[in-house]
């Protein structure tokens, strides 16, 4: 059995470089098909978070737990819910989605050769050969990016999007790091070295909200909801897809 594992990740991985490495017209049709495809689906979605996290931890784990009551929480104010598409944390948050109508549970899934499978609580989803893509998809039509504990995968994505939001490549987007105790050492190693040694700037350190509270979370990303409105507005951007699709879902909440 350990062999046929081991063959399926060899298989897996020569096929990713032998299409990297190639750099074959029908590779880059390929890649742009999904880019087209994505943009397309997600553009008219409206306001979606994007939960990252492990796709190690079972049913019964605490993150879990936490992960669905936060899906739920936000399905019930009618936000969508994005994620990798996978088991562990990804299946909880889409989990605590599913059941809300008039709101899109998603699974942006990445073809490996183990650990990730598609969960069975996704509305809409998509399957990717590469990593990049993928990673687009996961944060471009998100006004919030929430980070559950994980390994190297989950801490690729939440420096992805610190990136992204120090550069202002996107703006108005908050992250939301859940796990206190999980991360402690990491913000500890972020303040003393990396602000420390002047890598980044006292400011930076302002980009990640490290906390338990998932109350606060939500009424975090409900305010932020009219700033990037507003944002969007002030930069000229109010024929797009996505500001009308934001706006479409403040007329129908005239209370936020």
């Amino acid at each position: 059995m350990p062999r046929e594992r081991g063959k399926g990740k060899e298989y897996q991985s020569s096929r990713y470089v032998k299409d990297i490495k190639s750099a074959g017209a029908w590779s880059v049709f390929k890649i742009i098909a999904d880019f087209v495809q994505g943009f397309d689906e997600l553009g008219e979605l409206g306001p979606s978070v994007t939960i990252f996290g492990s796709a190690r931890v079972d049913e019964n784990h605490p993150y879990y737990a936490q992960a669905m009551q936060l899906s739920d929480m936000l399905g019930t104010r009618g936000y969508n819910v994005i994620t990798g598409g996978g088991p562990g944390v990804m299946e909880a948050a889409n989990r605590g989605a599913f059941s809300h109508e008039n709101v899109e549970s998603i699974g942006l899934n990445i073809e490996l050769s183990s650990e990730q499978h598609p969960n069975r609580y996704i509305t809409k989803g998509r399957s990717f050969d590469y990593f990049f893509s993928r990673k687009v998809m996961l944060v471009k039509y998100s006004m919030a990016y929430v980070i559950f504990p994980g390994g190297f995968g989950t801490l690729d994505e939440m420096f992805e999007a610190l990136t992204l939001i120090q550069t202002r490549k996107v703006w108005g987007v908050r992250l939301f790091v859940i796990g206190t105790e999980f991360y402690a050492p990491l913000l500890e190693f972020i303040r003393t070295k990396l602000l420390g040694e002047g890598m980044i700037d006292a400011r930076d350190m302002d980009l990640i909200t490290l906390t338990d509270d998932l109350n606060f979370v939500v009424s975090e990303i409900e305010k932020s909801l009219i700033m990037q409105i507003a944002d969007l507005e002030k930069e000229g951007l109010r024929d797009t897809k996505y500001y009308q699709s934001l706006s479409s879902y403040m007329s129908d909440r005239p209370g936020l």
